[in-house]
């Protein structure tokens, strides 16, 4: 009778069947699990210090220095709507953003994916064009409004 070795449970520490090591694509998590956590803890603040009491936040910079709405004004508000379920006002304070947070949630989740399967992360909306679209948009809506027939785009 001879003694043989016991075979134990094969390692975790060589390559996967990609060829990738698992500690890799953990590390490759670590970005959209930051982006998640810093979201929800944007979250938890805005939903528990009201932004639409004065006092609570600083004013937006932009409208401090030139008193125009910039793209992002009415965010803090926004989110706490959202955050309180109210749609309706949310849209009001800033219509772009509610428009925009699905297009944001699915490049998330696209970003987390190929994180997680170990390949680059690839998109339509990440293209020269989309993205040159999106700052005209964003350029237009900044100056609409700012202009008086357009008053329903201001938060």
């Amino acid at each position: 009778m001879t003694d043989s070795p016991v075979q134990g449970p094969p390692q975790a520490s060589g390559p996967g069947p990609d060829g990738r090591r698992a500690a890799g694509r953990g590390r490759a998590l670590l970005g959209p699990l930051a982006v998640l956590a810093g979201a929800a803890a944007g979250a938890a603040l805005v939903a528990s210090v009201d932004p639409h009491e004065p006092g609570h936040y600083p004013t937006c910079p932009s409208l401090l220095l030139t008193g125009w709405y910039c793209p992002g004004c009415g965010g803090l508000r926004m989110a706490s709507s959202l955050l309180h379920g109210d749609l309706v006002q949310a849209f009001g304070m800033n219509p772009l953003v509610v428009l925009l947070l699905p297009v944001f949630g699915y490049l998330w989740a696209r970003w987390a994916l190929a994180a997680a399967r170990g390949v680059p992360m690839r998109s339509v909306l990440l293209r020269p064009r989309v993205l040159y679209a999106f700052l005209v948009v964003l350029v237009l809506y900044w100056i609409a409004r700012n202009l008086p027939f357009a008053q329903v785009l201001a938060p």
